[in-house]
């Protein structure tokens, strides 16, 4: 018994023998985040900013679009209403009318009246006042149902203003939460640290601006709308972003493609996903300069294509409007469609 007991008690014993060192061991500490690692954080957390921000746009311009649209239906729902309320009123007349003049009643004491002709006119009144009736009866439903439609049209519109007002709130909540986070972030750092990131932030904001008056050099040959466009946006270099902006001295992505093809005599929205939908279609094989890139889903972000795989673009919070590489992603953000003029 004691020793059945024995081989019980052993293997516990065994495991609380090995499990001793871990825990009398020291906890492994772990090592801060470099600098380096900080500024890629911040870097994406401006860039989803600016993706949310855009996100706000595409809502703006869908707000206007539903607004026109509701003005121009609330107006003929009034014409409607004006319309319905005239033919209900000439029904009403038509009673009146039909009443003051016996209706059934005297219809049939004219059937056995002894005068004929008397009998013949009054029945033509009477049938002449029914068909007008009748007809006005149809004119009226129709109206009616016509502006019952127009009603159940500026509900629906209604609401979707409500959602499109929504979005742009919940929207420029989440860039500013973005934004935030990145300050947060700094704010964890040592003050020197922090000094010598907004040193390092600032360094390669200079470089990229050097880099970029260079590869602006590129476009002097470039004709037509396309070298209109790209001439425009290259001459904003070294200008800083700011979401919602569209110059003429701080610029977000759209606000920036917006102005450069206005210059050129096209007229766009301020969204990236509503630019998406102008122009023509280009594959990312056949990309000539002048071309708009768009990238994101939902698209948060677009540039115009320089060539050489390069583009001009306003990026981001912290940033300037520069010349970028171009690939297939931006940041986090996949290139989706390309669009010419």
């Amino acid at each position: 018994m004691k020793f059945a007991l024995g081989r019980r008690i052993l293997p516990w014993l065994t495991v609380g023998l090995l499990a001793l060192p871990l825990l009398l061991a020291p906890p492994v500490a772990v090592a801060a985040p470099s600098l380096a690692d900080v500024q890629v954080q911040v870097q994406l957390l401006q860039e989803e900013a600016a993706s949310a921000a855009e996100g706000a746009q595409s809502a703006k311009v869908e707000l206007a679009n539903l607004s026109k649209t509701l003005v121009s239906v609330k107006q003929e729902a009034a014409v409607q209403g004006s319309t319905v309320a005239k033919l209900k009123a000439s029904l009403g007349a038509i009673a009146i009318e039909q009443y003051k003049s016996g209706g059934l009643s005297q219809s049939l004491e004219l059937l056995f009246s002894a005068d004929p002709t008397l009998y013949l006119s009054a029945a033509g009144s009477l049938d002449a006042l029914t068909r007008r009736k009748s007809l006005q009866l149809h004119r009226y439903a129709a109206a009616q149902q016509r502006l019952n439609a127009t009603t159940l049209t500026v509900n629906d519109k209604l609401a979707l203003v409500a959602a499109a007002q929504a979005r742009i709130t919940k929207q420029l909540a989440t860039a500013q939460y973005k934004l935030k986070a990145a300050e947060i972030l700094l704010t964890k750092l040592k003050k020197s640290d922090r000094a010598r990131l907004a040193k390092l932030a600032l360094m390669k904001e200079n470089a990229d601006h050097a880099s970029s008056l260079k590869f602006a050099k590129s476009a002097s040959g470039i004709s037509g709308r396309a070298g209109v466009a790209l001439k425009f946006a290259l001459a904003q270099i070294g200008d800083w972003y700011v979401f919602g902006a569209a110059g003429m001295v701080y610029w977000d992505c759209s606000g920036l493609t917006m102005r450069a093809y206005q210059k050129a005599g096209v007229s766009m929205p301020h969204s990236a996903a509503a630019q998406a939908r102008y122009g023509k279609y280009v594959p990312l094989n056949a990309l000539k300069p002048g071309d708009l890139v768009f990238f994101g889903n939902p698209i948060g972000h677009v540039g115009i294509y320089l060539g050489n795989h390069r583009m001009v673009n306003a990026p981001h919070t912290g940033a300037r409007v520069k010349v970028d590489s171009f690939s297939s992603w931006f940041g986090n953000e996949r290139f989706v469609a390309a669009r010419r003029f």
